[in-house]
């Protein structure tokens, strides 16, 4: 991968997580039934990530290219030590034993991506949820958040708490004030609720350096419920040629949550609350 020499103006304090990157490794086989070709994103070179951004804990998410073969992410958490942790992508009907065995390798969560996919559909959240109840663990849904009207009480019913991916991934960014970003915000205040504050430019159409159009939710978001709020990479951000650049991501946090306090709960408190660190 490219050479990182780039410092960024944001300093982060100690113990601060990237809640959502992946690891894609050559020597783990693809699912033939995932299209998109992942890149190569090695421990190795998240470290180099790592050491550029100042970041000391990490959430290692399944990627949709293994399918329910989590032996690339439980492999990554081992190699990347203690302060990691992971989320797996797992079947409703999961054995006990194989839940035991995942939660002894670092796992916290099950990932629900309910985009289009051919692993997880709505029908299996409340199932998965269910599941993986008795570890303590809660389900990470990546969705299009405009849907969120259609599945509110689903979400709400869930056995655990839950994540929602991306500052809600709005496929076409809503302003603050629609009504499904609102829904959102009184997700958020159920007290069971966490959100992902990450990727702008997976939805943005007003585009880098500022993402505004996503921006303004990820602000509203810390602002209303910072208590509940998360940040993440996105490393190797999948599916973007060329990627965007980590401290340009990690720099607009700044803009975000200007207030220090609020960025270290946002960064360091709350994810240890969450994954245990």
């Amino acid at each position: 991968m490219a050479a990182m020499t780039s410092t960024p103006a944001l300093e982060v304090p100690p113990g601060s997580c990237d809640t959502h990157m992946h690891v894609y490794d050559s020597r783990y086989a693809l699912d033939p039934r995932w299209p998109a070709p992942p890149p190569n994103a090695t421990v190795a070179d998240y470290r180099k990530v790592q050491q550029q951004l100042g970041l000391e804990r990490v959430v290692v998410v399944q990627p949709n290219a293994y399918a329910f073969d989590n032996s690339c992410t439980t492999d990554a958490i081992r190699d990347l030590g203690p302060n990691a942790r992971g989320i797996a992508l797992v079947k409703s009907d999961i054995t006990d034993a194989e839940l035991k065995r995942l939660h002894d390798a670092g796992v916290r969560g099950a990932r629900c991506y309910v985009l289009p996919n051919p692993f997880v559909q709505w029908d299996d959240v409340p199932k998965i949820s269910a599941r993986v109840e008795s570890m303590g663990w809660h389900v990470q849904i990546q969705l299009d958040s405009r849907t969120l009207p259609q599945y509110d009480a689903l979400i709400r019913g869930l056995a655990t708490d839950f994540v929602i991916d991306h500052n809600g991934k709005f496929m076409e960014p809503v302003p603050p004030g629609d009504p499904a970003f609102q829904m959102l915000l009184r997700l958020l205040d159920t007290g069971r609720c966490w959100v992902k504050l990450s990727a702008p430019y997976e939805t943005s159409k007003t585009g880098a350096p500022k993402y505004e159009d996503v921006s303004a939710l990820a602000r509203a978001l810390a602002r209303h419920n910072p208590e509940r709020c998360l940040w993440a990479t996105n490393w190797p951000h999948p599916g973007r040629n060329p990627p965007p650049d980590n401290v340009d991501i990690l720099n607009l946090l700044a803009d975000w949550v200007p207030d220090e306090t609020t960025r270290r709960r946002i960064l360091v408190d709350n994810p240890a609350r969450l994954y245990g660190f």
